[in-house]
């Protein structure tokens, strides 16, 4: 297991924790609402090979943010990426970013194009581009004033629920499980959950990619997808910014969460599209 070593970097009305480990090329591994935490069995296998850059999107984990009612937009995230990976290196970088962290990617490639020479946009949310859009955009809306009336572990409840990622058997159990007891949301949201459904899932399931950008971006876009996610709300996502951007998505070991409950495989996966 490699060592990380720490950092905070002060950005505009926030303060970022971000981790680096291993040596190498840049890879960094980027998630939205998730932390760093969430890549740790992936960064020490990558970590061999590759200097790794792990952090905590503002509002979450270790990562503190001055305003907690303020909207978290994935441009704002974007801007922090391109700060933290400015601060360690001006090379274009490599970056696998996995569900919201995807859409980041996305947002700092459109900004940021000669800054990134790879992103891998691993199950990206984008719920803009799907056929049925308005449908899936509404459900998020219930979830948000599910969230504004019963608290966040209704709103979780909700949410899981609606993409999919416990399978139909999972789906079915929670289903029938009593519904947590209301606790309306704080005026200024405290938790981690609290400051997601307050401040981001309409942000990432309402985020727009710029294809055009995208397309003339010198910084190569591979889509993966989960092998076993199938039919899953994130998984196509992927799928339609595949077709939007006339690529061939590429398979992931695992489900939405590949990266941690089917790490050595996702590792090597991940090694066979950075060699390419």
């Amino acid at each position: 297991m490699s060592t990380a070593v720490t950092h905070y970097l002060d950005v505009p009305g926030a303060s970022i924790y971000y981790e680096v480990r291993g040596s190498g090329p840049l890879l960094a591994l980027i998630a939205a609402p998730m932390g760093g935490s969430g890549f740790a069995a992936l960064a020490d296998l990558m970590a061999s090979q590759y200097t790794v850059v792990t952090y905590d999107p503002r509002g979450s984990e270790h990562s503190t943010v001055a305003d907690r009612t303020e909207i978290t937009t994935h441009e704002l995230l974007a801007e922090d990426v391109h700060r933290v990976l400015k601060s360690v290196s001006d090379e274009p970088v490599a970056i696998l970013g996995s569900s919201g962290g995807a859409v980041t990617g996305l947002a700092l490639v459109t900004a940021y194009p000669g800054q990134v020479s790879v992103l891998i946009a691993h199950e990206p949310p984008l719920v803009t581009m799907l056929t049925n859009a308005p449908e899936e955009l509404a459900k998020v809306e219930e979830i948000y004033h599910t969230y504004l009336r019963a608290g966040s572990d209704a709103a979780m409840r909700e949410f899981l629920l609606s993409i999919g990622v416990l399978g139909e058997e999972g789906s079915r159990q929670l289903a029938a499980m009593p519904e947590p007891d209301p606790v309306p949301a704080p005026a200024v949201p405290q938790s981690d959950n609290d400051f997601f459904y307050a401040n981001q899932i309409r942000a990432t399931t309402g985020y727009r990619p710029d294809l055009k950008a995208l397309s003339e971006a010198s910084a190569k876009i591979v889509v993966g997808v989960g092998a076993t996610s199938a039919g899953q709300l994130a998984h196509r996502g992927g799928l339609a910014l595949a077709e939007h951007l006339g690529l061939t998505p590429t398979e992931f070991p695992g489900d939405h969460g590949g990266f941690a409950s089917e790490a050595p495989a996702f590792a090597e996966r991940l090694r066979q599209v950075l060699a390419d």
